[in-house]
């Protein structure tokens, strides 16, 4: 068997077992092989299962989405948020939380209110961004006007944060932190079509983001519609990004980080290799994070555990490079 093959093999294995091991793990051990009592099938069933599946789908939609970013602008440091979804999304939620805007606070809940203004917020720039990815001929455009959009959201948040009174910005600061927790059986069932959907564009691009990985005219030489591809990989980084975002938080560092450990552990830049590999390195990193968020009586931030993995690497690339 090939290396490739037997690292394949690896990382899914290595999959199963932090997968297994993810729902044991917590404030009260269960024991996997055990006669379970109530609390603890309940425990298992309706908060576990489902955050560790959020667990495997955020860390392979953001490592797939950082790795499609620092393709399209041939940036080692480029990440899933940089075109301003993620502030997008934080301005829906400011707005719910912060800006008092609770008119269907009573008919719906709080955390379905958050996720339709975090929905919003994300799909306001994203439609933007695509618009204007259909107008502007090169990247670096694309690039600054994402960024832009990004800051005039997180203005507009500081503006709310300004005048918001103590209780509803603990809740938005709360949010800002990032949680798998929140994410239930019915928010699964609208998260994981979309982080499908994405991943699936994402799967089909992989001929086009190797010939984008060596320039734009190298790729328009072998026939490849750049705006087309172009449009296709913002779609895809705004779904899964945006999706991942809405229900979890900002998760930093995952979609920076990963794509490089991916590159490193195939020795190679092919996106066909390179792109399952970011899928699987991304998600036993987020499941490792969780475990080890999850082992204290006060679980920790997800995006605090991930920055603590992500930052020093992030450093090593730029020492290196």
């Amino acid at each position: 068997m090939k290396r490739p093959s037997l690292i394949f093999v690896a990382l899914c294995l290595l999959l199963v077992g932090l997968a297994g091991l993810d729902v044991c793990v917590g404030s009260r051990w269960i024991h996997p092989f055990g006669s379970l009592s109530d609390i603890e099938q309940h425990i298992l069933l309706t908060l576990r299962l489902p955050k560790m599946l959020t667990a495997i789908l955020a860390g392979m939609a953001l490592s797939v989405s950082g790795l499609m970013m620092q393709t399209l602008f041939r940036n080692p440091l480029a990440g899933p948020y940089i075109l301003g979804v993620s502030s997008g999304a934080g301005l829906g939620v400011a707005l719910v939380t912060i800006g008092g805007v609770h008119i269907a606070g009573s008919v719906m809940g709080s955390n379905l209110l958050m996720a339709l203004a975090a929905i919003s917020g994300s799909m306001l720039v994203l439609l933007l961004v695509l618009v204007i990815a259909r107008r502007v001929k090169d990247n670096v455009s694309l690039l600054i006007v994402g960024m832009m959009l990004g800051s005039v959201a997180s203005a507009l948040v500081n503006v709310l944060q300004t005048f918001a009174n103590p209780d509803a910005l603990k809740l938005f600061i709360t949010w800002t932190f990032g949680s798998l927790s929140s994410v239930g059986w019915s928010e699964l069932r609208l998260l994981a079509p979309v982080v499908c959907t994405g991943m699936l564009i994402a799967i089909g691009l992989v001929k086009s983001l190797d010939g984008l990985r060596l320039g734009e005219n190298y790729g328009r030489g072998l026939g490849i519609s750049i705006e087309r591809t172009r449009f296709l990989i913002v779609l895809s980084t705004g779904l899964l990004a945006g999706g991942i975002t809405v229900f979890c938080g900002p998760i930093a560092f995952i979609g920076v980080a990963v794509p490089h450990i991916a590159r490193g552990v195939m020795r190679s830049s092919a996106h066909r290799l390179t792109l399952p590999a970011t899928a699987l390195v991304g998600a036993n990193l987020l499941l490792v994070c969780d475990m080890l968020c999850s082992l204290g009586t006060y679980p920790l931030p997800i995006s605090t555990m991930s920055a603590l993995f992500g930052a020093p690497i992030i450093i090593w690339i730029i020492l290196k490079k």
